[in-house]
Formats: C-alpha cells, sequence, structure tokens
C-alpha cells in the first residue's frame, strides 16, 4: 500500500507521461491526415465521407474495449496498442506516394481511431489499481487535462509544423511520440488479476445492450428522450463544427495554404480551449446547472451558428469572417461541454448502479453514431452549396434551434415532475 499512499506515484506519473506523449501524437495525426486530403483534394464531400468512416470503428470498438481493460493486464494494451500506432503511421509514410491517397488514408484513419477507442478505456480503467481511493478525483481529473490540453496544443503546433515542413515530418514526429510512449509504458506495473467469465467478449456485449435496451426503453424512456436530443445535436451541430471549419479555413476563405493551414491549427486550439472552459464553468457554476435550464445551452450553440452564417452572407473580410468562426466555435464548445456534463449527471441519477457502465455505454456509443452520419452530410452539402456556403450554416442555426426548442419542453416536463 506504500506505493499508493501518495497521488502521484512511479507507475501513475510513467501512465501521466505516456499519455502526455501519446494524446500529443493523437491529436496532430488526427488534425494533419485528414487536413492532407482537403488539400490534396479540395473536396468536402471526400473529406466528410472519410472522416465519418474514420468514427465507425472508434464507436464500435469502444465497448470492446471497455471489456478487455477487465479480462487483459491494461499495462500490455496500452504497450501493444501504441506499437501498433507508431506501426500504422510509419506503413502510411512509406506507401503514401504508391497507393491511392483516399483509399489508403481512410483506412488509416480508421485502424486509428479504432486503436483509439480502445486504448483509452484500458487508461481510465488503470487508475483504480494506481491510486487510493481517496485521490480517484484528482486521477481522473489530471487524465481528463490532459486530453484536453492535448486537443488544445496538438492541433496548434501540428498546423505549425505541417505548413512549415509538409506531412512526412509530422508523421515521422507522430511515430517518435507513439515509440516513446509504448517503451516508456513497458516499465509501468499495474497489479492485475484475470477475471472469471464464462461468456466470450461477443456475448457479454450482446447481453450489456440487451440490458441497457430494455431499461431504457420500459424503466426510463425519458432518457431514450434525452438520447435523441443529443444525436440530434451532433448530427446537425457538431458535424458541422468537424467539417465546415477546416473546408471553409483552407477551401473557402482566401488565404494563402500555409497561412490557412496554420490558422485551421489554431481554430483547432480554440476549440480544445472551449471545451477545457466548459470543463471548469461546469466544476463553478454546478449548483447553479438545473435540468430546466439545460435546454437554454443548445439554444445558445444554436444561436452562435448564425453569425458565421450572416457574415459569410454579407461578404465579409477573410480575417473578420475567421474571427467570428472561431469565436461562435469557442462559445458552442463551451455550452456543448457543460450540457453534455448535465446530461451524463442526469443518466447516472436515473440509473440503478449495476446499470450504469451498461446504459453509459449505450449512450454514447449511439450518440457518436451521428457524427459520422452528419460528417458526411455537410460534405456533400458544402459541395452542393459552393459559393453559398453561408446557406449551409443558417440550416444548421435553424434545426439546432428546433431541436432546442424540443429539448426545452422535455426539461421543464422533467424537471416539474420531479417536484
Amino acid at each position: 500500500m506504500s506505493t499508493r499512499t501518495k497521488l502521484f506515484s512511479k507507475d501513475f506519473t510513467l501512465v501521466v507521461i505516456g499519455q502526455i506523449i501519446s494524446l500529443f501524437g493523437n491529436a496532430v495525426i488526427r488534425f494533419a491526415l485528414p487536413l492532407y486530403l482537403l488539400n490534396q483534394t479540395g473536396s468536402s464531400t471526400l473529406y466528410g465521407v472519410v472522416t465519418g468512416c474514420a468514427f465507425i470503428p472508434f464507436i464500435l470498438l469502444s465497448p470492446v474495449g471497455g471489456i478487455l481493460a477487465d479480462k487483459v493486464n491494461k499495462r500490455n494494451i496500452m504497450v501493444v496498442l501504441d506499437f501498433i500506432t507508431a506501426a500504422v503511421i510509419l506503413s502510411f509514410s512509406l506507401l503514401m506516394d504508391g497507393l491511392d491517397l483516399v483509399l489508403l488514408l481512410t483506412v488509416t484513419l480508421m485502424l486509428l481511431y479504432g486503436i483509439a477507442g480502445a486504448y483509452q478505456p484500458a487508461v481510465q480503467a488503470s487508475v483504480p489499481s494506481l491510486v487510493r481511493e481517496d485521490n480517484f478525483i484528482q486521477a481522473n481529473a489530471v487524465i481528463n487535462m490532459i486530453s484536453s490540453l492535448s486537443s488544445l496544443a496538438g492541433p496548434v503546433l501540428g498546423g505549425i509544423l505541417y505548413s512549415s515542413y509538409g506531412l512526412k515530418p509530422v508523421l515521422w514526429v507522430c511515430v517518435a511520440c507513439f515509440l516513446a510512449s509504448a517503451i516508456m509504458e513497458i516499465f509501468i506495473h499495474i497489479p492485475f488479476a484475470k477475471a472469471a467469465s464464462e461468456s466470450g467478449i461477443w456475448n457479454m456485449l450482446k447481453n450489456d445492450l440487451k440490458d441497457s435496451i430494455r431499461f431504457i426503453r420500459k424503466d426510463k424512456p425519458v432518457i431514450g428522450r434525452v438520447l435523441l436530443v443529443t444525436c440530434g445535436i451532433n448530427l446537425f451541430l457538431s458535424a458541422l463544427i468537424l467539417v465546415g471549419l477546416p473546408y471553409m479555413i483552407t477551401e473557402v476563405l482566401c488565404f494563402a495554404p500555409e497561412q490557412a493551414n496554420k490558422l485551421y491549427g489554431f481554430a483547432q486550439g480554440v476549440l480544445g480551449a472551449g471545451g477545457l472552459a466548459g470543463g471548469i464553468c461546469t466544476g463553478i457554476f454546478a449548483k447553479r446547472l438545473t435540468l430546466k435550464r439545460a435546454g437554454s445551452l443548445i439554444v445558445i450553440a444554436a444561436v452562435c451558428v448564425l453569425p458565421m452564417g450572416l457574415s459569410l452572407m454579407v461578404g465579409s473580410s477573410a480575417l473578420l469572417n475567421y474571427i467570428v468562426m472561431t469565436t461562435g466555435c469557442f462559445l458552442i464548445m463551451i455550452c456543448s461541454t457543460i450540457f453534455s456534463v448535465q446530461m451524463m449527471a442526469f443518466v447516472q441519477i436515473e440509473t440503478p448502479r449495476n446499470l450504469i457502465g451498461k446504459v453509459t455505454a449505450l449512450i454514447l456509443t449511439v450518440s457518436m453514431c451521428a457524427q459520422p452520419l452528419g460528417s458526411a452530410l455537410y460534405g456533400i452539402l458544402f459541395d452542393i452549396c459552393k459559393g453559398l456556403e453561408f446557406s449551409v450554416f443558417l440550416f444548421s442555426s435553424a434545426v439546432s434551434l428546433g431541436i432546442a426548442i424540443g429539448a426545452n419542453r422535455i426539461f421543464w416536463k422533467l424537471q416539474n415532475s420531479d417536484k
């Protein structure tokens, strides 16, 4: 027990350092590869479809990763997946000049996102084995903070490296990051006792899915309504940012290519800062965040899209459009982060303890399914509306506002029924 009396023991410190290196490499590579595709093809449809396909393995493998974390030594999962990630990136760098770019990049992104989906549950599940129970909150806060900071700094530095030196040096840096992380993780000791189980992974997944669906459909249908709201936001609002921001900055606004890539990297950093600020605001104003006000957050996010469309419609300068977009996206990220935390807390309160893990996994999986569909939708819309891109933003704002109004009614009824 002596090795777990303080938060930053040797093993937990190695996990934290490995996370810093690994997540930074992840943020850089997820920024650079889709941007390279967009620069090479100029097609928002291709960009939307490819990024949408990349999310599918992440969605499918996240629940599998959670089960594996209970069955296999968590240290081994992290080490093996970091080595595989380095091999995937190295293979892409060697094959990118000889194979079809779209196919190769799609497969590479799908592999990277799938690995990330299986990797992160192992990190989260390792915390109870490395720190004392009274340090759980601090330890999880450290892990989550690293994730937020990597999503903030990674794209900014990735944009500078990519625009200054091209894709190949970025790939080599990422390979080095994952190799360093894997080698460091070899020296971590995580206590492990293999869980006894009579059924395989797929049977466990099937049974968990059945239990979760039965609970949401019969016992707590209100959770299903909340899930529909979340899916709608991911489909019409989150996907707009995912596809629209890089396409507008690098292909539509009149910036030089090197400048556009750097500005897009900075914009991605602003998104990370918005998520970080949303988390901080949630902690500060936790007691004021009532359920009946949750829909107001979606209203604010939907309204923030409106100035982006209006600025484009009146033909403002490229720099002004960029400022309006990044500011709007920053505010949207704050609102969406606070809303996500509120909804997760609501689900945890309404769900019995023995079902929380299963129901949460189902909600996260289903809500994330909307994002690849939205990415493909907006990719096609931006190609159809060339020269009239403002109409896509106005469409997103109008639909999101409609979802917000419906959500407001749901949350007001819930709050009143609790009285």
